[in-house]
């Protein structure tokens, strides 16, 4: 594909965004159009009605970007920043992709790939533009909105031909060809327009802009700085920011405050921090130009921050160095701020970029800090949408002149205890699944992909969020036997995948509404169950079947193969039911009363129960008249540290003795946990809360962030007093004491994992009592009575174990696992064994009709918005209206376009406006790249040329050239048997018939 490219024609620009709005209501994709109300803030001798808008970049290089921005609630915009070297010269230089967004956000882009006139010719048709849509549209004050200009890099450069006439035309655009062509246009088709007339028309400033940030490469030496800045000020007569860099901190500051918050992995070293502006260089020059401007009559301000210069280590870019942004930058840039606030009594006005969203807008709004120019936030899913909610939550804000110093101090004091600024202490699972993004029709669930039983998350989740609490257990129970031991214990896997994961790093409240479901719902639906029966499946009734086992596994069996009619008996060696749930998790993970329901409901279909039963062989289940026999007994066999001396007391003994409320002060007082897993996380919050235990600590060989924990677990063992001991193996243990290893991490494996290394150093820990908990075994004698071959951890071949009638679920197929995975193994028995269907409530995922909810829902953070007060579950309904690489496409070049005959809205991507950016790649949920993988439209055959993509080049004749499977040819797409795949055909008409905009003019 072509990675240039192509501004479009302000006639066309403005046919699209009309026809849009008038058809679609939306504008650019942008359906959450800001309406202001109010009066404006005076900023240099003009105005703004909201302080914030896009940071030179992305955002702010295209007119339909600015457009975007301005409908969406921005009002001051800091264009793309313009330079000597430009176009094609600059675009070989920019290696692609050069956008990643997924948490903190790197890039390896810097100035505009258009050339310098091009960008100007942009800016121009957007500034037409938004002062036509304020007035036709009512968005507020046509001259309410400010456009910033940023230039760089070099005076030298600054002064060439071709940037100064820039500077100059952006000055007074009236003599400029673009100006001409935007007036024409206008003057000529004014009966497009409602509220737009001549006498608007020839009200239209000229005076594009007045104001212009300056920017410098890293290492530019504070003398080439200043000259800059008195050039601009005192020759060009601009208002003028010089964009700091966080390196101004110093290293040593720098690298201590990431690494505080989680951040220790980005790595840079003090090359930067030694060769850019120096604090004691900056603010002489400051106090300089300050006086300066004043003399001239213009506002002098700083810009803080650029991005911070970082090195490529993880393959994020294809490049070595690549720029940060976004939340690992704010604790930087408000450090800045407090800084230049203090040592300048906050009279230097301060326009600020550095991981500013709807989080933290309105504390920075408060304390004086404004224009606020955002970046990262934007490229997220929900993109240009995200203004709109900023906007609203800045209506009526008070604003202060100068910068409050003491606010800035205390949000810079703020951030250490502030999750919003904290990494993760383990890395976050990939989002993506693990298949092919389709060419059409690719809206899916994401969450539900990630879940190993398959839930249909999005249905419940509707159905919690509209009081429907029976409904949304009857969705839930489909598909999961156990909806109040998942409720209260399931790790979520399908959180990894959820879009809303992008928003909050929580996700969509699906654990909670599964189990407010369960608790609301639970009576209403035994009571139907008890009325209706099963649901019987052909043949099923022929199946005697004996589930070894009452725990989890064992009562998920029970539950779907009773449902579907079979004879189900539950043998059981303990005298209650519940297996690990009820016997070994402690109570403060989850009540008994809720293992009570989960079992109420599993029995419910007929299950008959024999307790206190030890099953000795297959064999004699068989010769009992079983035809079937599910073995669910768990993994119950200890597993053992191998201490060289002393003793070792195993983890599940332990949990179940003290869950039986047993004496445990033999323990002492020193109590060490060897393991890095969920159970023992649950171990040391056991210990921990014994009488005369003094200290836990948890030992382990290798570092945090490499435990097989989930990260809430670790979390809550840790607030909870828990010690970690970390790069520790143990050895032995004597005399209240156990002997370590000290280990370092080697070199990263292929998947990233560092193993640990001796490095001949020991530690003593204390100890009165280690509790071993790195994994318990299966216990194998039922599966070798019955011949079942097992591999080196006791594990059979699957469900099926490969002997007749003999069954595996749960932890004795896979060895210790998830409560999710043996719901999903009871799944697949009940598919192997009965042929049984779980789809019932799949087309419920999606909400045909609904489409406006999933927009609605679209770029709002759960913050000061209606849904959080309601307390709703934040689903974002992909499945319904995905649209990701739409939201957060910054050139809008993929389109959601809806197509007659078709379930789902289509995407097609428009070539000519796409750069290749890559951050649509990031946040598509399929394993694919939309700007390669997705039907594109072309406006060219030279870029038809260029390109690999399948897609399609309307031709003079009323036929498209379709380029489909890597062949080529001419379709007459109302034909039906042209030989286009049906989508595709009916994709392409939509398009020519309901979306000629899209195409070339």
């Amino acid at each position: 594909m072509s990675d240039v490219m192509r501004p479009i024609p302000f006639a066309q620009l403005m046919d699209w965004i009309l026809t849009e709005h008038a058809e679609k209501g939306s504008i650019f994709g942008i359906r959450k159009v800001y309406r202001h109300e109010g009066g404006a803030e005076p900023i240099f001798a003009e105005k703004i009605e909201t302080p914030f808008g896009p940071a030179a970049g992305p955002n702010s290089q295209l007119a339909q970007n600015i457009v975007a921005s301005y409908v969406a609630g921005a009002r001051f915009f800091e264009l793309k920043t313009v330079q000597i070297m430009d176009g094609e010269e600059l675009s070989r230089c920019v290696a692609k992709p050069c956008i990643v967004a997924e948490d903190e956000c790197y890039n390896c882009e810097w100035s505009t790939e258009l050339t310098v006139a091009q960008a100007q010719d942009e800016y121009i048709k957007a500034w037409w533009a938004c002062k036509l849509l304020s007035r036709e549209l009512g968005l507020g004050d046509a001259d309410g909105f400010v456009f910033n200009m940023s230039v760089g890099y070099d005076l030298e450069g600054i002064k060439s031909e071709k940037v100064d006439s820039y500077i100059e035309n952006m000055k007074d655009a009236s003599g400029t060809g673009v100006w001409a062509e935007c007036r024409a246009w206008t003057s000529a088709n004014l009966n497009r327009f409602t509220h737009v007339d001549q006498a608007f028309i020839d009200s239209v400033s000229p005076h594009v802009s007045a104001s212009v940030t300056e920017s410098t490469l890293h290492g530019c030496p504070p003398a080439e700085i200043e000259r800059i800045a008195t050039y601009l000020l005192s020759e060009k007569g601009l208002n003028c920011y010089i964009k700091c860099n966080p390196t101004l901190l110093g290293y040593d500051y720098a690298r201590a405050r990431l690494d505080s918050l989680g951040f220790d992995y980005v790595a840079f070293d003090d090359k930067h921090f030694r060769e850019d502006l120096q604090w004691a260089d900056a603010v002489p020059m400051f106090r300089r130009l300050i006086e300066l401007a004043a003399e001239r009559g213009l506002a002098f301000g700083v810009k803080l921050t650029n991005t911070f210069p970082v090195d490529v280590t993880r393959k994020e870019l294809p490049s070595e160095e690549m720029y940060m942004s976004g939340r690992s930058l704010y604790p930087l840039t408000i450090t800045l701020a407090h800084r230049v606030s203090e040592e300048f009594d906050g009279k230097l006005r301060i326009s600020y970029s550095g991981g500013a969203d709807a989080r933290n807008i309105n504390e920075l709004y408060a304390a004086g800090i404004w224009p606020i120019t955002m970046a990262t936030t934007v490229l997220k899913p929900g993109g240009y949408e995200r203004f709109s909610q900023i906007a609203g939550l800045l209506a009526g804000a008070p604003r202060k002149d100068c910068v409050d110093v003491a606010s800035v101090a205390a949000l810079d004091a703020s951030v250490a205890a502030d999750h919003k600024y904290q990494k993760p202490v383990k890395p976050v699972p990939a989002h993506k699944l693990d298949w092919p993004l389709p060419l059409t029709s690719c809206f899916t669930s994401p969450c539900r992909n990630g879940c190993p039983i398959e839930q249909d998350i999005p249905a419940y989740l509707a159905a919690v969020d509209e009081g429907r609490l029976t409904d949304a257990l009857a969705i839930v129970a489909e598909r999961n036997a156990l909806p109040f031991i998942t409720g209260n214990l399931c790790p979520h896997p399908c959180g990894t995948k959820c879009m809303r994961a992008f928003y909050e790093p929580e996700g969509a409240a699906i654990r909670a509404s599964k189990l407010a479901a369960a608790r609301g719902g639970i009576d209403e639906v035994l009571a139907a169950i008890k009325a209706e029966g099963p649901r019987a499946v052909a043949g099923a009734s022929a199946h005697k079947v004996a589930v070894v086992g009452g725990g989890p596994a064992g009562l998920a069996c029970a539950f779907f193969l009773s449902r579907a009619g079979a004879d189900v008996t539950i043998l059981e060696r303990k005298e209650t039911l519940g297996g690990v749930a009820r016997h070994i998790i402690p109570a403060f993970r989850i009540a008994d009363a809720d293992i009570d329901r989960d079992v109420e409901l599993c029995l419910a279909y007929g299950t008959k129960v024999q307790t206190g039963i030890e099953v000795a062989s297959v064999a004699e289940l068989k010769a009992a008249g079983y035809t079937d026999v599910v073995v669910t007994c768990g993994a119950w066999a200890p597993g053992q540290v191998g201490l060289e001396s002393g003793d070792e007391i195993d983890v599940l003994e332990f949990l179940g003795a003290a869950k039986r409320g047993e004496d445990l002060s033999y323990l002492g007082s020193d109590v060490v946990i060897v393991g890095a897993g969920n159970t023992a996380m649950d171990a040391a919050r056991v210990a921990k809360r014994l009488p005369g235990v003094q200290n836990v600590r948890i030992v382990y060989r290798r570092t945090k962030r490499y435990m097989p924990a989930d990260e809430e677990e670790l979390a809550e063992a840790l607030a909870e007093g828990v010690e970690l001991c970390e790069l520790l193996a143990p050895k032995a243990v004597a005399s209240g004491v156990l002997t370590c290893d000290k280990m370092a991490l080697g070199e990263p494996d292929e998947s990233g994992r560092r193993s640990p290394v001796a490095t001949g150093e020991t530690v003593g820990v204390p100890a009165t009592a280690v509790i071993c908990a790195v994994g318990e075994h299966i216990e194998g004698e039922l599966y070798a009575g019955a011949g079942v071959e097992v591999d080196r951890r006791g594990r059979p071949a699957g469900v099926a174990t490969g002997v007749e009638g003999v069954w595996a679920a749960g932890d004795c197929r896979r060895g210790p696992a998830r409560f999710v995975d043996a719901v999903a193994d009871a799944q697949e028995v009940a598919k192997q064994m009965l042929g049984v269907d779980f789809s019932a409530y799949a087309a419920a995922n999606v909400r045909a009709g609904q489409e406006d909810a999933s927009y609605a829902a679209k770029g709002e953070l759960r913050v000061g918005c209606e849904a959080c007060s309601k307390g709703g579950s934040g689903c974002l309904g992909c499945a319904t209206v995905c649209e990701a690489c739409c939201d957060v496409c910054p050139n809008r070049a993929n389109v959601s376009i809806t197509v007659p005959g078709l379930a789902q809205h289509q995407v097609v991507h428009v070539d000519g406006m796409c750069n290749e950016c890559g951050n649509c790649a990031v946040f598509c949920p399929w394993s694919g790249r939309p700007y390669k993988d997705k039907l594109t439209l072309f406006w060219s055959a030279e870029d038809m040329g260029n390109s690999e993509n399948q897609g399609f080049l309307p031709q003079p004749d009323g036929s498209f050239l379709v380029r489909i499977g890597g062949a080529c040819a001419a379709y007459d797409v109302d034909d039906a048997a042209c030989g286009l795949p049906e989508e595709v055909r009916l994709t392409i008409r939509a398009v020519r018939d309901s979306y000629a905009y899209l195409l070339a003019k």
